[in-house]
């Protein structure tokens, strides 16, 4: 049974990709992985007005970057293909005719005024506002009476007239009575296919047996069951695959999570440099949870500990800061030389204040332990490292002002004579000098390294200032320092 599971992910290529789609992906993805199954991947590309190529390319590069391959769809082939809704028009047609001549379907002509008309009686006398299913049972006079006035039709599929239950894999049993799903749209009237048609008929003919997707989309889970019914009578599908709602991402204010969100678009995390493993490992918390007392842990643990069944119906709240503490622990997991190597994008132009010629790979690689131990994201280095690049350290008069006390002048000529005279082959004898200064003045370290930190790096706070000394170099630093001292001069 487990060989057999298959699942799908099937976005629509509309905009940039978000956290919450990210999420339905990952839990796929996993529950594939996790059972040795087939994971699918379907383009939903049947909004002419909506999708665009720019946005298709986005969702492919997306999915490698973070790294959720795909077993079967676009640039892997498939049994199943195409697997762009846009390529697969004449099999929706083919269903939808087989659907009305079996009676599972029937055409419309009401207007969309009559609709509105009919739903605000409903509402006005406390019914349900949904289609009353006036054309349901047309005789063949009336419809062709609705033609010969040059009336339109859409394409409604006829809902069974009994409840509809189900048992959903994170909700448990569900039931639907027919007042609360009414006859639905599956065609347009120009005969485009609908969303409703063209989902559960892919989902059928490429056999998926587990379909999980977002909460939103629970409400049409009954009419896809009863569609499904249909489709297996008539021979298209073979089973019904089971359904599992995740639960929603919540944003500010307790408000679902929206693409319009600024914390929502994934391309905000791949800027600022989240590692895929820490956003995956973050995303996986919103609605499942690996252990009671372990947050942070590898895709591979995670595919081999997940199931659906774990998952957690209520809504999840998205934790910025939570994110970036987990994502800060996958980048202490790197080593080394990964770490390194992660940060190289935001060394160069056009991330890189600084010239070119004047990145240095040697201090770079030097620097480069010292640095993992602080980021929460990898685009922070540039501001960790700058000084090592820049030709002057950066210009911040508001840590200049907090470190540059009454007295500061003095102290840093009595540092700097004791640096020009230290060994310059470790960090600790730096720090001997720098201390042995502060107690000529009645300091501890940490006041007496603040002048000498300002100085040299232009910053208050960063990464160990007597490692971050030796790299920059004995020369590098009694300059800046000698510059420090004529701008408090002045």
């Amino acid at each position: 049974m487990a060989n057999a599971i298959r699942v799908r992910f099937c976005p629509s290529p509309t905009g940039n990709p978000h956290v919450g789609l990210v999420r339905t992906a990952l839990f796929n993805w996993a529950f594939a992985r996790h059972h040795r199954g087939t994971m699918v991947f379907r383009i939903e590309d049947t909004d002419a007005a909506r999708d665009s190529e720019e946005s298709y390319q986005q969702l492919l590069d997306s999915l490698r970057w973070l790294g959720l391959d795909w077993d079967e769809g676009p640039e892997t082939g498939g049994p199943h293909a195409p697997y762009r809704q846009s390529q697969r028009m004449d099999i929706y047609r083919d269903v939808a005719g087989k659907l009305l001549e079996g009676g599972y379907a029937y055409r419309c002509y009401c207007t969309a005024t009559e609709l509105d008309e009919r739903r605000e009686a409903a509402r006005a006398a406390g019914k349900p506002s949904g289609y009353d299913g006036k054309c349901r049972d047309l005789t063949a006079e009336r419809k062709a009476a609705y033609e010969a006035e040059g009336r339109e039709s859409i394409v409604r599929f006829r809902m069974p007239d009994e409840p509809i239950t189900f048992t959903d894999l994170v909700r448990g049993e569900l039931t639907f009575t027919p007042d609360n799903v009414p006859d639905y749209g599956i065609v347009r009237a120009n005969g485009a296919p609908l969303y409703t048609l063209v989902n559960p008929v892919d989902d059928a003919l490429m056999e998926i047996t587990h379909v999980l997707r977002g909460e939103d989309l629970l409400s049409s889970t009954p009419r896809q069951i009863a569609l499904y019914k249909a489709l297996i009578e008539l021979g298209v599908a073979k089973d019904i695959p089971a359904f599992g709602h995740l639960p929603y991402v919540m944003g500010e204010g307790n408000k679902k999570l929206s693409k319009r969100d600024p914390q929502s678009s994934l391309n905000l995390y791949r800027e600022r440099g989240f590692l895929p493993e820490g956003l995956l490992n973050y995303l996986s918390l919103l609605g499942w949870s690996f252990s009671a007392d372990q947050d942070v842990f590898t895709i591979p643990e995670m595919v081999e500990r997940f199931d659906i069944a774990d998952v957690n119906a209520n809504p999840a709240r998205f934790d910025l800061k939570k994110a970036e503490a987990i994502n800060a622990d996958h980048i202490r997991r790197l080593d080394v030389k990964a770490f390194a190597e992660a940060c190289e994008p935001w060394l160069r132009a056009p991330h890189a204040p600084w010239a070119p010629e004047d990145f240095d790979r040697a201090a770079w690689e030097a620097i480069a332990p010292h640095a993992q131990t602080r980021l929460t994201v990898l685009s922070e280095i540039t501001q960790n490292v700058d000084f090592l690049f820049l030709p002057e350290p950066v210009e911040d008069e508001t840590s200049w002002q907090k470190a540059m006390k009454e007295g500061s002048g003095a102290l840093l000529r009595t540092a700097r004579a004791k640096l020009e005279a230290a060994d310059w082959s470790s960090p600790e004898s730096l720090k001997e000098a720098v201390l042995a200064a502060g107690e000529e003045h009645g300091l501890k370290l940490g006041k007496a390294q603040a002048p000498v930190r300002v100085a040299v790096t232009g910053r208050t706070v960063g990464l160990p200032l007597f490692e971050s000394l030796e790299i920059l170099g004995k020369d590098r630093t009694l300059a800046r320092i000698d510059a420090a001292l004529a701008k408090l001069g002045s």
